[in-house]
């Protein structure tokens, strides 16, 4: 069984919905007991790093996230997910973040740019991860963001895009896994990279 950790952040059920779609057991939760006997967590989200920290904080979720990591569990941060699981944003000055991964999250340079940043855009993989075996160099996903990852560790990026910048668009690191895309979006290509999550412990990797 794989939980989706509910705080009231977003495309919940479109992550439900994909996961079903691969045949999963999935539930939406926000209960520790659920969640610490998952198989696997998902952090999704879509908002602002302040309020999602904040509601993390109300629910009680901030330790259970962390127990899940020490655990070992299988754990995926989607869009916001991936940036909540750094140490701060620029869009919520003075609010830490949950620091299990080192680095910032910056705004995008609105520099002749659309921000925010809303389309496909193709991948690079500097440091090919679980999430993207058998996923060709150049493969296009779907993003929506304003503000992208700079991770402070180059050897966790497993993922990169070009939008005025270099986005560090996933991460991976022992069992902690994130995106800044939305592979429950991405079609083909976003089934396959949640197919390879789902697949990981069970003998595919």
């Amino acid at each position: 069984m794989i939980a989706i950790i509910d705080y009231d952040a977003g495309n919940m059920g479109s992550v439900e919905k994909a996961l079903h779609f691969l045949g999963e057991e999935a539930i939406v939760t926000r209960s520790p007991e659920e969640i610490l006997g998952a198989e696997k967590v998902i952090l999704p989200g879509v908002g602002s790093f302040g309020d999602a920290m904040e509601k993390l904080k109300q629910y009680g979720l901030v330790s259970v996230i962390k127990q899940v990591v020490e655990k070992k569990i299988p754990f995926l941060g989607i869009c916001l997910g991936l940036q909540l699981l750094f140490e701060s944003s620029e869009e919520s000055p003075g609010v830490e973040g949950l620091g299990i991964l080192k680095g910032r999250i910056m705004k995008i340079p609105e520099e002749g740019l659309k921000v925010p940043h809303i389309g496909w855009n193709s991948l690079h993989f500097p440091n090919r991860g679980r999430l993207f075996d058998g996923i060709a160099e150049g493969a296009y996903v779907y993003f929506v963001h304003s503000y992208y990852l700079a991770a402070k560790e180059e050897e966790i990026v497993s993922a990169t895009t070009e939008y005025g910048v270099t986005i560090h668009a996933a991460v991976e690191k022992d069992n902690v896994f994130a995106c800044q895309f939305h592979p429950e979006k991405s079609s083909d290509i976003g089934l396959q990279i949640l197919g390879n999550f789902v697949g990981i412990g069970r003998g595919k990797h």
